[in-house]
């Protein structure tokens, strides 16, 4: 596992890796759940599909071809990529979509997140979205998870609540934030909330140090500690939930320990 992030070669990946690339040089990154036969299963800005954040250019009309027993032409939205033709693939209204690897990544470089990494570990690294300390489900439940949520979506797009990463990390682990209110699973959003609200708080502390080593010490500090407590393996405030149960979980404006009790089979883990 490297420092910032893990690169890996094409030859490396297992269908159910959680995979990510960069974009807008290193600006922020796209994820998605890698399925085998070079696909990948990813959520997008509906209304920017092919734009912004998987940028596989879409056009209308059906196509032909299949992948997985799903017929790209009940998506009424194709892909211009010749190579694949049921890239591009998606329900409509629905930001879940299926590409190929070439037009997952573009011209990125490819990445695989990491799961049940070490406290150490997960702390070492600057930027989020690379790791957590939540331990992976089996594969065959992550992929059916991915392909259960490209037929039936994944609700709407939050780039803080409910985005790419997010997909990811629930396709891989089943775990959800019950508070709609409350931050998602991503840890790139995490970053986006911590380093601002760690900056803040450490300057109420320039009467105790007016070194600047200890300034970027003690910010940096409750930045790492920050990032650690939204991570989804030390949360309090996630579930399991089945990825049969997402449009009820959707469905609920106000998710809590009633949503639990209703669909009966969720724990929330220690």
């Amino acid at each position: 596992m490297g420092i910032l992030s893990h690169r890996v070669e094409r030859s490396e990946m297992v269908a159910g890796d959680h995979i990510y690339t960069w974009r807008a040089v290193f600006a922020y990154s796209h994820h998605g759940i890698y399925v085998g036969g070079n696909k990948v299963v990813h959520f997008t800005r509906e209304q920017y599909f092919g734009l912004i954040e998987d940028s596989i250019p879409i056009s209308s009309g059906p196509t032909s071809g299949s992948f997985l027993g799903i017929s790209s032409s009940s998506s009424g939205v194709s892909s211009t990529c010749s190579t694949h033709p049921d890239c591009g693939f998606r329900q409509p209204k629905s930001g879940v979509v299926l590409s190929c690897l070439d037009c997952f990544l573009g011209r990125g470089s490819l990445y695989r997140f990491e799961y049940g990494v070490a406290p150490s570990a997960f702390l070492t690294k600057l930027r989020g979205g690379t790791c957590t300390t939540a331990e992976s489900d089996p594969r065959e439940e992550v992929i059916h998870r991915a392909m259960y949520l490209l037929q039936n979506g994944f609700g709407n797009y939050d780039v803080f609540k409910n985005n790419c990463e997010d997909f990811a990390i629930y396709c891989k682990t089943g775990l959800l934030v019950l508070d709609k209110t409350a931050p998602g699973r991503s840890g790139q959003a995490a970053c986006a909330i911590g380093a601002p609200l760690a900056a803040l708080l450490s300057s109420s502390l320039m009467l105790f140090t007016t070194s600047p080593v200890g300034m970027v010490t003690v910010t940096t500090g409750m930045y790492c500690v920050s990032r650690y407590a939204a991570d989804i393996g030390v949360r309090t405030d996630v579930v399991k939930v089945p990825v049969e149960d997402m449009t009820l979980f959707h469905g609920c404006e106000e998710p809590n320990e009633d949503f639990v009790e209703e669909i009966g089979c969720c724990d929330i883990p220690n």
